[in-house]
């Protein structure tokens, strides 16, 4: 196998990656620490691999970039994805305001809102959005 490429931690990365991969929400974030700690421990990449469902080539770029950037590197960067659609923060009070005024007829208020925001979303995005809003306030 080739040569291992061994990222030296200190106490205090090592308890960090340790907590990030026991505790975060994120599945992602917790494979990429296990993946630093795994090869901190000196395994090989393709074992690291094998053990985290990533390629070798993914472990190493994972790795290079824990060591260019530390911890943040471990993070999804801003801007990755689909951006929504329906901003909660801009759109709520329009679209709460139109199924209120249109609570029979979910594909009214959506046309409502759609003419007045300028946007086009599906009837299961507007109803998906609906269900998040009623979701909170409910809990």
């Amino acid at each position: 196998m080739g040569r291992v490429n061994t990222p030296i931690l200190d106490e205090s990365a090592r308890a960090e990656l340790e907590t990030l991969f026991k505790k975060s929400d994120n599945h992602s974030l917790r494979k990429r620490c296990q993946t630093v700690l795994l090869k901190a421990d000196g395994r090989y990449s393709k074992d690291v691999g094998k053990i985290v469902g990533m390629s070798h080539v993914s472990v190493n770029s994972w790795l290079s970039r824990y060591k260019s950037e530390g911890m943040p590197g471990l993070l999804i960067k801003a801007g990755r994805g689909c951006k929504p659609k329906i901003v909660k923060e801009t759109d709520e009070t329009d679209i709460l305001t139109l199924a209120k005024r249109h609570r029979q007829r979910l594909q009214t208020a959506k046309a409502e809102w759609e003419t007045s925001s300028g946007k086009s979303v599906s009837r299961e995005t507007f109803r998906r959005f609906l269900k998040v809003l009623a979701d909170a306030t409910n809990g």
